[in-house]
């Protein structure tokens, strides 16, 4: 929890007019020229705080994915054993979890690619693309959660 405060804290330098969204205002600026404007707007403090948060993101991708992957099996199960029509979602889900695991390891690739310098358009647009399936497997899982329990409440 320690760690997460401090990552609040190092994001929140990285907020300039150019990159209002901090780290995740680079996750998503898809070209080499919204980059370049994003990295110009930090100093080189700024640069070093988004290194380190894209190598802990390291750490957490693993936490996060495999976390989010349980709890979409276990609700299935709950709910399979409840004849709930949407279970089967939960397996596939589960395994999307990882996916977003992989497309978030991935992503991280391609921003430090792009802040150790590397101009070529295909690293910002490798970074958006896996950010915006990612967050959307993520968001998919965790609203399975929720569905499961809100079925398992009412069930109980």
């Amino acid at each position: 929890m320690a760690s997460g405060v401090g990552l609040i804290a190092l994001d929140e330098r990285l907020r300039t007019a150019e990159a209002p969204k901090g780290i995740m205002s680079l996750e998503f600026a898809g070209s080499a020229g919204e980059v370049r404007r994003i990295l110009g707007s930090w100093d080189d403090r700024a640069r070093l705080d988004a290194a380190f948060i894209l190598g802990l993101d390291y750490l957490f991708l693993v936490a996060y994915s495999s976390l989010l992957a349980l709890g979409c099996a276990v609700t299935a199960d709950k709910l399979r054993a409840r004849g709930f029509p949407g279970a089967r979602l939960g397996g596939l889900l589960a395994w999307g979890q990882w996916l977003a695991g992989l497309l978030d390891a991935t992503e991280n690739a391609a921003l430090l690619a792009a802040l150790h310098g590397a101009e070529e358009e295909i690293w910002p647009a490798i970074a958006s693309h896996c950010a915006r399936v990612k967050f959307g497997l993520v968001g998919a899982g965790m609203a399975y959660g929720l569905i499961g329990l809100i079925v398992r409440r009412r069930a109980a």
